[in-house]
C-alpha cells in the first residue's frame, strides 16, 4: 500500500505541475535526478538534477564532504566535472565554485535544472594519498560494473535536504540492480531504466546500489530478507558459493540479538577487487541501515574469505542497533558539509565490533580459546595507539589530529571498553545484565527517529545501571587513565599468561607488523608499539624504522607485495640483508630468516576459580 501511495503522490504532483516550474516551489517538489549509466564518456556517469522553483537569486547546491561512519573528510566533490546550471530554456547560468564540494547559481530564480559528470574513486585509489576508503567510494566500469554510494552521485540544495527523491537510473543491459532503496511503480517499465524513491536526502546516501551481471542469492532469517549481491570479475565467486556461510552466521547474529529489531530488509553488496592499480585498495565495510557495502579482494582463499566476510559483515550488521537505531543528535541531524562529530564512538563502533566477536563465542561459532586469542589482539593493538586519550574526546574531534590517526582505536579499544563494561554489568547484577541488554533497554527508549542528547547519554546508562558504571566512564572512558584488563578479566576468573607462537615474517595472521606512510606510499615502516617477532629482532629491527631494501630489492608499496608473497619460501637459514632507514641514516642489517616466533600474552583460565566467577563467566560467554 505504502508503495503504492507513494507512486501515486508523485504521479499527481507531476500532473499537477506540468513544465511545473512555475507552480510548485522547489520546497513542495521531489528532487527528479537521473544518472545514465549507458552513455559513459571517459569513465564517467552524467548525472542530473531537477529541483522546483527556487524563490532566491542565491542558490547553493553541495556533494557531501563526508557521511555517516566513515569519520574521514573525503570531499567528494573532487569527482565532479563539467558542473553546468541551466534556465527553462537550457541556456548556462554563471555559478561560483566556493570550495571542493559547493557551487553557488547566482540566478536562482531562473535555475531549471544542474547536470555534472562524475568520476569514480576506485580509478585513483593507487595514484593519491587521500584516497576515499573503498567501501565508501564509487566505481564505473562501463557495460560490467557500478557500485553507486549514492553520496558519490547525488547532490542536494541548500535547505532541500528533507524533500523526497526521484531517482532515475538508466543502465546496460544485462546488469542488476541490488539496493534497499523502493522501486517507483509504473505501469510500464521501459528495459534499462529504474525509479527509485527516497524519502529525504539522508535515505538517498544510506541506499547504495550496485549493478552487475546478475549473480545474487536470497534467504531468510527470521523476519529479515537478506539478499547477497557478487562482483566477482574473474568469475571466481558467486553469490551461490557464499550464502550457506552468510546464512549461517546472519541467523546466529538474530539469535544473539533476540528481540532487539531493526529491520526487514538487508542487502550486502560485495565488491571483489582485482588489487590491480585501478581497482579498490581499501577492504572492509560501510554500514547503512538495510544494507553493507562490502569490498575485499577476488584473490582471497574460499576460506579466508569466508572469515573475513563474518567478520566484517557481522560487525556491519550490528550497526543496526547503533548508530543506525540508538544514536545522538548529531548523527540523527547529521550535516554532510559541516559535520558535528558525536562523543559516542566508544558505543557506535566500540560494541558493535565488540558484539562481532561476542556473537560467535555466544552462539558456537568460536570457542573460548579463539574469542581470547581474539581479546589478547586487540589488547596487542591498542597499544600502537594513544592509550592515555580520552575517547569521548577523541570520538568528539575525530576529523582533527592528533585524534584522526588514532581513529583505528576505536575497533580495538572501542571493544575492549564494552567487555570491561560487559563484565562489570555481569558482576554487579549477578550475571543478568550486560552489554547486550543495555543496548536493548537503550533500543526502546530511544530509536530511529528519537535520538539522546550527546551530553546525556552516560548519565543516562547510570540511571539505568549502577552508581559504579559512573566510575568506570569517569576514569577510562571519559578519562584519560588506561584501563588494567587483568583486573576485570580476574574477575571473571581469568588471567594471562607468557606464550611463544610461530608467526609470518612480515604478518602475524591479519595483523602486519609493517605499515605504509599515509603521506608517501614509497615508504613501508616498522610499526611503533608493537612487539616484533624473532625475525624483526635478530635482524636488530625497531619500531619506527623504515625499509629502504630487502636482499636488493627496493622497497615500496608494490615491491613489498612481492617480497612478502617470496618470504613464505625462506628457510630459517635464508640469509637476509636489510637496509632500513633511523634517524636521518642507512642501517644494514644482516642475519638468517631463522623461525619467526613471538611472545603474546594470552588468557587462560585461573587454576582455582570459585563457583561465583565460574558461573559469571560462562554467563558472560554463553549468555
Amino acid at each position: 500500500m505504502k508503495r503504492i501511495f507513494l507512486g501515486c503522490f508523485f504521479s499527481l504532483l507531476l500532473l499537477g505541475c506540468g513544465a511545473g516550474k512555475s507552480v510548485l516551489t522547489a520546497d513542495k517538489t521531489p528532487m527528479f535526478t537521473t544518472l545514465d549509466l549507458v552513455h559513459i564518456e571517459d569513465d564517467k556517469v552524467q548525472v542530473s538534477m531537477n529541483p522546483g522553483a527556487f524563490t532566491t537569486e542565491e542558490v547553493f547546491f553541495y556533494i557531501p564532504k563526508t557521511v555517516p561512519g566513515t569519520y574521514s573528510e573525503d570531499n567528494y566533490g573532487k569527482y565532479i566535472e563539467d558542473f553546468k546550471a541551466l534556465d527553462y530554456e537550457g541556456n548556462e547560468l554563471n555559478f561560483e565554485k566556493l570550495d571542493d564540494n559547493t557551487w553557488k547559481v547566482e540566478s536562482g530564480k531562473n535555475l531549471d535544472k544542474v547536470t555534472y559528470r562524475v568520476n569514480d574513486t576506485y580509478d585513483t585509489e593507487s595514484e593519491t594519498s587521500e584516497k576515499v576508503f573503498s567501501p565508501s567510494g564509487t566505481n564505473i566500469l562501463k557495460n560490467e560494473n557500478f557500485v553507486l554510494n549514492l553520496h558519490g552521485f547525488v547532490g542536494y540544495f541548500k535547505g532541500l535536504k528533507e524533500v523526497p527523491y526521484e531517482i532515475t537510473v538508466n543502465y546496460p543491459e544485462g546488469l542488476k540492480a541490488t539496493t534497499s532503496l523502493k522501486s517507483k511503480i509504473v505501469e510500464e517499465t521501459e528495459v534499462g531504466k529504474d525509479v527509485f524513491l527516497a524519502s529525504r536526502y539522508f535515505e538517498v546516501i544510506d541506499s547504495p546500489i550496485q549493478y552487475t551481471k546478475p549473480n545474487t542469492e536470497t534467504f531468510q532469517i527470521n523476519d529479515i530478507t537478506v539478499t547477497l549481491s557478487v562482483y566477482s570479475p574473474n568469475g571466481v565467486y558467486t553469490a551461490a558459493s557464499l550464502k550457506e556461510r552468510m546464512e549461517k552466521m546472519m541467523s546466529a547474529q538474530k539469535a544473539f540479538l533476540g528481540d532487539i529489531d531493526g529491520t526487514k530488509e538487508y542487502n550486502i553488496l560485495l565488491y571483489l577487487s582485482t588489487m590491480e592499480a585501478d581497482d579498490a585498495q581499501g577492504f572492509g565495510a560501510l554500514e547503512h541501515h538495510t544494507s553493507t557495502v562490502v569490498v575485499l579482494p577476488e584473490a582471497m582463499p574460499q576460506d579466508r574469505l569466508e572469515q573475513a566476510m563474518v567478520d566484517v559483515v557481522s560487525h556491519e550488521f550490528f550497526h543496526i542497533v547503533t548508530p543506525l537505531n540508538v544514536h545522538s543528535e548529531e548523527v540523527q541531524y547529521f550535516d554532510f558539509n559541516d559535520p558535528k562529530m558525536s562523543q559516542h564512538l566508544w558505543m557506535y563502533e566500540g560494541t558493535t565490533e565488540y558484539f562481532a566477536n561476542l556473537f560467535q563465542i555466544q552462539q558456537g561459532l568460536i570457542d573460548e580459546a579463539e574469542f581470547y586469542e581474539r581479546i589478547m589482539d586487540k589488547v596487542n593493538n591498542a597499544k600502537a595507539y594513544d592509550d592515555e586519550m580520552s575517547f569521548t574526546v577523541m570520538s568528539e574531534n575525530i576529523l582533527e589530529e592528533p585524534y584522526e590517526e588514532n581513529y583505528a582505536n576505536v575497533y580495538e579499544k572501542g571493544a575492549l571498553i564494552n567487555m570491561v563494561l560487559d563484565i562489570e554489568l555481569r558482576r554487579l547484577s549477578n550475571g543478568e545484565k550486560g552489554v547486550r541488554w543495555l543496548m536493548k533497554e537503550l533500543s526502546k527508549k530511544y530509536g530511529n527517529n528519537t535520538p539522546f542528547k550527546d551530553d546525556e547519554l552516560i548519565d543516562e546508562i547510570v540511571a539505568m545501571t549502577y552508581p559504579e558504571i559512573r566510575s568506570f566512564f569517569d576514569t577510562h572512558v571519559i578519562g584519560d587513565t588506561p584501563i588494567d584488563y587483568n583486573e576485570y578479566l580476574g574477575k571473571m576468573g581469568l588471567s594471562t599468561e607468557i606464550v611463544e607462537k610461530q608467526t609470518g615474517f612480515f604478518l602475524d595472521g591479519e595483523n602486519p607488523f609493517i605499515d605504509v606512510d599515509q603521506e608517501n606510499e614509497d615508504q613501508i615502516y616498522i610499526r611503533k608499539g608493537l612487539e616484533l617477532n624473532s625475525f624483526f629482532k635478530t635482524l636488530g629491527v625497531k619500531g619506527g624504522d623504515v625499509i629502504k631494501s630487502i636482499n636488493g630489492t627496493t622497497i615500496d608499496l608494490n615491491s613489498i607485495r612481492n617480497v612478502i608473497g617470496q618470504s613464505f619460501t625462506w628457510s630459517p637459514e635464508t640469509e637476509i640483508e636489510m637496509v632500513v632507514r633511523r634517524g636521518g641514516e642507512d642501517v644494514t642489517l644482516k642475519g638468517l630468516a631463522g623461525t619467526p616466533m613471538l611472545e603474546v600474552e594470552t588468557i587462560v583460565p585461573v587454576a582455582s576459580v570459585s563457583n561465583k566467577e565460574s558461573e559469571l563467566r560462562q554467563r558472560w560467554l554463553k549468555g
